[in-house]
Order: structure tokens, then C-alpha cells, then sequence
């Protein structure tokens, strides 16, 4: 736990192996609302990201699609006609 809290104090992400974090859950719950983001591995490779729901909320976003009507409503080509002319279909004909 040592290197990790060096590690901590270094600019470096926390990491907890996966029995740790399990054992001491409240405690990374606590660092993961001061400190920010924590790591947990499994056999030494990135499992998860542990973040606040705050966190989780802002990079998740609203599910309206106002980013997406905000960006076109600013393009500089939206007076442009996009949708295609619809002539007459022909018909076949049918014997019944």
C-alpha cells in the first residue's frame, strides 16, 4: 500500500488489486470523493475505473440530443436544402 499512496502523491491514478478493493470498499468509495478516479486490476492490468456519480453523470450527458440540434442549428450550411426532390413512382401493373 505504500507505493501506492507514492504513487498517489506523484500525479499518478490510484490503483487497487481487485482483493484490496473488495476488503476495503468504504475507503475507495471516500478516495473516489476526494481524490478523484481509482483504479482496480486484475492481475496487474486496468479492470475498472471506480468514479462518483457526479462524474458519471457529466460524461454521460443527457440522452435529448440538444448537442446534437445545437451543432446543427450552428453550421454555417443550414439553410441548404437537404432533402432530395420525390417525383411520381411508376406503377406496375397488377392482374389479379
Amino acid at each position: 500500500m505504500a507505493e501506492t499512496r507514492s504513487r498517489r502523491r506523484a500525479g499518478y491514478p490510484a490503483r487497487w488489486l481487485l482483493h484490496d478493493a473488495k476488503a476495503r470498499f468504504s475507503e475507495l468509495v471516500r478516495l473516489v470523493k476526494s481524490e478523484g478516479p481509482q483504479h482496480v486490476t486484475i492481475h496487474g492490468r486496468d479492470a475498472v475505473v471506480v468514479i462518483s456519480a457526479e462524474e458519471f453523470r457529466r460524461l454521460k450527458g443527457q440522452g435529448s440530443g440538444r448537442a446534437l440540434i445545437d451543432a446543427l442549428q450552428a453550421s454555417p450550411y443550414r439553410e441548404i436544402d437537404i432533402e432530395s426532390p420525390r417525383g411520381p413512382l411508376p406503377v406496375r401493373d397488377v392482374s389479379l
